[in-house]
């Protein structure tokens, strides 16, 4: 039975559970998405300190001479605590000695020799920063599922975390097969292409956090493809196999992969560039374990992805159906992200399936549009160059005019 994209990424959700969980020092857990949630130990900033460089005062108005009688600085508070009319010297971030309820910035003071004089009033609270203003002891900064950057990184550390709960990230091994492909740059024989679907799928799976692992391109001979899928699956979480999934004579993935094991969960999507895509499970023994290079646990399934050999077909198939699992096995939102906009340009549909539509997205003053990259062949990968999104134009048995919106799924 041909599914619809979205029953198809139901089916491959539904297969999918995140992986477990390592701890992770900090310094290695950007891009890693969390396994826990993350809780702060203490409050921060954990004391009260000064917003600017100046001076610790009490509030006075505008003419008052105070003497100077410290210093504080980052790291290193003031000894002494401040009295009637003077004044310590405060950096940025030090902590404000007992007894000053405000700082004046070092250029509304005058300096003079050993005392500084207001330039402006100073009120209560001027210029301080209160213990807990940003975290507070016991708060939740940081959610199960969160992709970690430079600022949640940053936050965990001020919240006193030196390592984190992170799920492991999924091993993929990449398979191309073809007799025509050769390796980019080499010589190139009557009938003979460079090899790009490799590259493309790996840099894709990169992007979500995978740990990828490309082989060299498969003859289209049963015995080749049995052994370089074998080998995939003993080491992967997700096994990406490009091309042969058809049912030509030549084509010799799914049945390598049903001998190996592999459950086939779906073939064909009625889409368009990309009917012909594969979807299988294998499940490990109770009794088995991760392969050398991480792969699924015992008990766990090993995805297996049978994309299109055509390029785009290979890049549209996988961000639609192989990107919401990669992220999933890590515990991160696998939903869609979507959004609607409107043609600028009218796009034929197809009476019997939905077409992903490489298409430039632009905010205008009266909504976003979204212009067709070019000529949308499967073979023709320049149409994802600048592709911004994939339109998904419904089947139909007329064409979608412009100033139709679809929806519009970001790459």
């Amino acid at each position: 039975m041909t599914l619809s994209i979205d029953e198809a990424r139901r089916v491959v959700l539904g297969t999918v559970a995140p992986l477990a969980g390592e701890d992770i020092p900090l310094d290695r857990a950007a891009q890693r998405v969390l396994a826990e949630d993350v809780v702060a130990t203490g409050d921060v900033p954990p004391f009260t300190n000064s917003a600017m460089d100046g001076f610790a005062v009490h509030p006075a108005p505008a003419g008052t001479v105070l003497r100077v009688t410290g210093e504080s600085r980052a790291g290193a508070p003031s000894p002494v605590s401040l009295g009637a009319g003077e004044a310590i010297a405060v950096a940025t971030g030090a902590m404000v000695p007992e007894g000053a309820t405000a700082v004046v910035p070092i250029e509304r003071v005058e300096v003079g020799e050993g005392e500084v004089r207001l330039a402006a009033d100073i009120a209560e609270g001027a210029n301080i920063r209160g213990p807990g203003e940003d975290v507070r002891a016991g708060q939740t900064v940081l959610h199960r599922g969160t992709r970690l950057g430079a600022a949640e990184v940053g936050v965990a550390a001020g919240a006193g975390r030196a390592t984190l709960r992170c799920t492991r990230v999924p091993a993929v091994a990449i398979v191309v097969t073809g007799d025509e492909l050769r390796a980019p740059g080499s010589p190139l024989g009557p009938g003979q292409i460079h090899e790009s679907n490799g590259l493309t799928l790996a840099a894709l799976a990169a992007a979500t956090g995978a740990v990828v692992q490309r082989t060299d391109p498969v003859p289209d001979r049963r015995d080749a493809t049995h052994e370089a899928l074998r080998a995939a699956l003993e080491h992967a979480d997700v096994v990406l196999a490009s091309g042969g999934v058809s049912v030509g004579p030549h084509d010799h993935v799914k049945g390598a992969l049903g001998a190996l094991g592999v459950r086939e969960r779906f073939w064909r999507v009625a889409l368009r560039p990309g009917k012909p895509t594969w979807f299988g499970t294998r499940t490990e023994p109770a009794d088995g374990g991760a392969g050398a290079g991480g792969g699924a646990a015992a008990g766990c399934a090993r995805l297996v992805f049978g994309l299109p050999g055509n390029p785009v077909s290979a890049m549209v198939t996988f961000l639609l159906f192989a990107r919401p699992a990669l992220l999933a096995l890590q515990g991160a939102d696998p939903t869609a992200r979507r959004v609607r906009a409107t043609l600028k340009e009218p796009i034929a549909a197809l009476p019997d399936r939905a077409q992903a539509v490489r298409v430039r997205l632009e905010e205008t003053a009266t909504g976003r549009t979204a212009t067709p990259t070019g000529p949308q062949g499967s073979h023709q990968l320049r149409s994802m160059v600048g592709a911004q999104g994939l339109a998904i134009v419904p089947a139909a048995e007329e064409e979608l005019p412009a100033g139709a919106s679809v929806t519009v799924e970001l790459v």
